[in-house]
């Protein structure tokens, strides 16, 4: 309990969204004004050179897109945020799956022009499993979309949450005039291509005033007192007991290039939003008032400084107080190890702490002890639950074009395969090597890191594989005699352990079906391994 005041000033979430909702725009938005960042990087704008903040490797800066997670820390209102932004490219799904793990609330960001899209839909069924609370932020208001209640039905229909609308849109489009609060009871006027300020704010206690059809106009005034009269009579106040549960969102209108109606999504937030959690252990319920430290590792991000070959493992603190220098039990190797330069994010930007608290994300220096899903504890033995690892879905061989580059190749996939956008297979009993990742992206990625981060060039082969299974035996002789007769289809995974790479459903359910001393696991537990 002697963490409570610090367990209570924290919030820790991440933005979610389909790629090109305008995540990162928000997310550059929020940093303003907690005044992390004195000014926005345009991230697709070719005429500024700036960029996104939260955008880390060159390839993201040279296509616009995230493909790693960032974590960024900031304060606002005297409430330390904990913020990470999600790769939206479904190719780096696991990525994100991985990243809601370590956070208490998201926000999920939806593009009124194209409603909800395949990848919302996905990320909505990881929240739910977890019962993550959710705040929606529909953007892009200034763009001509769909109709208001059109669009909150479909959110409700397709990503099956109740919604609680906080501000109301007046129009959209060119026509879009601003939103109205409906819980402070205010009106923000937008200006096109200028950012909101206080001026543009004008209270109203009662709709009824003249002063509304003089700012907005005598029909817009009608239809907007007729929605609020609606809204009002069939949402009436939020209960905010339903949001925590995960059953209720709250909806926020607005346009975050515009840096408009972000403010008032920002201070509900803050104010409803869960400070951290308890956790579930293999052993028992981590309470997040503990006095001792706890912590698991949901991350790891090679060479962050390209002129460093540096290895950050991200690790969310869950209870206790993590301290710089102290020893901490390392679960799975066994072993206490100290940290002398913890640190903590503004994307790129680190800055060396003493401590840290529940809900907290440290970046710490790896010499290569980690792994995704490790626990790091004061002693006892658990490991945090519930961190997902998905069997391949793409699998391709590994040609080195540059013999003189070996070593570099080889130390380059080792590092990127730990970091969890892709596995690495050994061919059992020889050397050839094969990628396996969830989407096609992640190849150019890799491709692209081992070229300008090693040195070392390949190509890929597409290799007719459909899915990685993990087998076991508990007779060890039918293993190797599986293994024996199949050497063409067996390889290891980084950590010795024995795959069957099968090459099509039809082939895998024939094989299970004759050698039922076998089982074929589709996921490796991750932190088992």
């Amino acid at each position: 309990m002697k963490y409570i005041n610090e367990i209570n000033k924290r919030r820790t979430f991440a933005i979610i969204s389909h790629p090109d909702a305008g995540k990162t725009t928000l997310t550059e938005k929020l940093l303003l004004f907690g005044g992390a960042i004195q000014t926005a990087g345009a991230v697709k704008s070719n005429k500024i050179k700036k960029h996104a903040t939260s955008d880390f490797m060159e390839i993201e800066r040279q296509r616009g897109i995230s493909v790693a997670t960032s974590v960024m820390s900031f304060e606002y209102k005297g409430i330390l945020i904990n913020l990470l932004d999600t790769p939206g490219h479904k190719d780096f799904a696991e990525d994100t799956y991985r990243t809601l793990t370590a956070v208490d609330s998201v926000i999920l960001v939806i593009d009124s022009v194209n409603g909800v899209e395949a990848q919302t839909r996905r990320l909505m069924e990881v929240c739910r499993m977890r019962d993550t609370p959710v705040i929606v932020f529909i953007n892009k208001m200034d763009r001509d979309g769909r109709n208001r209640f059109d669009l909150l039905e479909e959110i409700e229909k397709e990503l099956k949450i109740s919604l609680h609308p906080m501000t109301w849109p007046i129009n959209s489009g060119k026509d879009f005039k601003g939103v109205y609060n409906l819980f402070d009871k205010n009106l923000l006027l937008f200006t096109a291509n200028t950012k909101a300020s206080e001026e543009d704010s004008i209270s109203f206690n009662d709709l009824t005033q003249r002063l509304l059809d003089d700012r907005i106009g005598e029909k817009d005034a009608e239809i907007l007192r007729e929605d609020v009269e609606l809204i009002e009579g069939v949402y009436g106040e939020l209960n905010e007991e339903g949001y925590l549960e995960g059953k209720i969102a709250p909806v926020f209108f607005g346009s975050a290039i515009n840096n408009f109606g972000v403010k008032e999504m920002l201070d509900t937030f803050i104010r409803i939003a869960p400070t951290p959690r308890s956790r579930e252990t293999s052993t028992r319920v981590v309470n997040v008032e503990e006095d001792k430290f706890s912590g698991f590792v949901f991350k790891i991000h090679a060479n962050l400084d390209p002129k460093h070959r540096d290895r950050i493992a991200f690790l969310r603190v869950c209870s206790g107080k993590f301290e710089r220098n102290k020893y901490f039990h390392h679960v799975r190797l066994d072993k206490d190890i100290r940290f002398s330069n913890p640190y903590t994010f503004l994307a790129r930007e680190k800055d060396v702490i003493e401590q840290a608290f529940p809900g907290d994300v440290v970046g710490l220096f790896d010499t290569g002890n980690f792994k995704i899903g490790d626990t790091l504890t004061e002693g006892e033995d658990f490991y945090f639950t519930g961190i997902p690892s998905f069997s391949p879905e793409i699998f391709k061989e590994v040609i080195n074009k540059d013999p003189m580059k070996t070593k570099q190749l080889e130390k380059g996939l080792l590092q990127l395969t730990d970091e969890g956008v892709a596995q690495l297979f050994t061919q059992h009993g020889g050397n050839k090597k094969i990628i396996g990742c969830v989407g096609e992206l992640q190849f150019e990625v890799i491709q692209y890191r081992l070229l300008h981060e090693y040195g070392a060039s390949l190509q890929f082969n597409s290799v007719p594989f459909y899915k990685a299974c993990w087998i076991t035996s508990s007779d060890p002789k039918k293993l190797q005699d599986f293994i024996r007769f199949k050497p063409a289809n067996i390889a290891e995974d980084k950590d010795g352990h024995l795959v069957y790479l099968a090459q099509s459903e039809w082939f895998l359910n024939t094989e299970r079906a004759n050698n039922p001393g076998i089982e074929f696991n589709f996921t490796s537990e991750i932190h088992k391994n």
